[in-house]
């Protein structure tokens, strides 16, 4: 393969902010090139609790500022978890298992919520806050935009 494609090729990648890796086929020969930061690497962490079957990374939900709130769901006791992503919204897993949290159920920081499915890749959101589930927003297999109402949280 030519360096002066390979050196392309760690162009395009620097130059991407959404491209993380790169693999090219040509004949018998190939070559992956993939960006390392600390963002991949808590991703690569995270996705390890996932299912075998989902290709993983994770990413985390941001907490709304008083801004960010909706009038329809504004409650000074509720932080609410936005979809930091477009994808389709998946309550669990995988369709035969039990979802990872329903209204009542009391959670914590770090815990997982749910999962957007983005660009075939599964994304476990995580819950930024400590409380009970009072309302989940979105129902399973939605389509979901960003900065959309996901969990509505009561701090404990």
């Amino acid at each position: 393969m030519d360096v002066r494609k390979v050196k392309k090729l760690i162009e395009l990648l620097e130059e991407s902010g959404c491209i993380s890796e790169i693999e090219i086929h040509e004949g018998e020969e190939s070559i992956r090139i993939s960006r390392a930061t600390q963002a991949t690497a808590d991703q690569q962490t995270t996705a390890a609790s996932l299912p075998p079957a989902a290709t993983a990374a994770a990413a985390t939900a941001t907490p709304p500022s008083d801004d960010d709130a909706t009038a329809d769901h504004k409650d000074d006791s509720r932080a609410i978890v936005k979809s930091p992503m477009v994808g389709t919204f998946y309550r669990a897993a995988n369709p035969t298992t039990k979802p990872f949290v329903k209204v009542g159920d009391r959670v914590q920081k770090g815990q997982s919520l749910c999962i957007i499915e983005a660009m075939k890749t599964m994304n476990q959101i995580e819950s930024q806050y400590t409380g009970t589930v009072k309302e989940i927003f979105v129902d399973n297999g939605d389509p979901i935009e960003y900065g959309q109402d996901l969990f509505a949280i009561e701090s404990a």
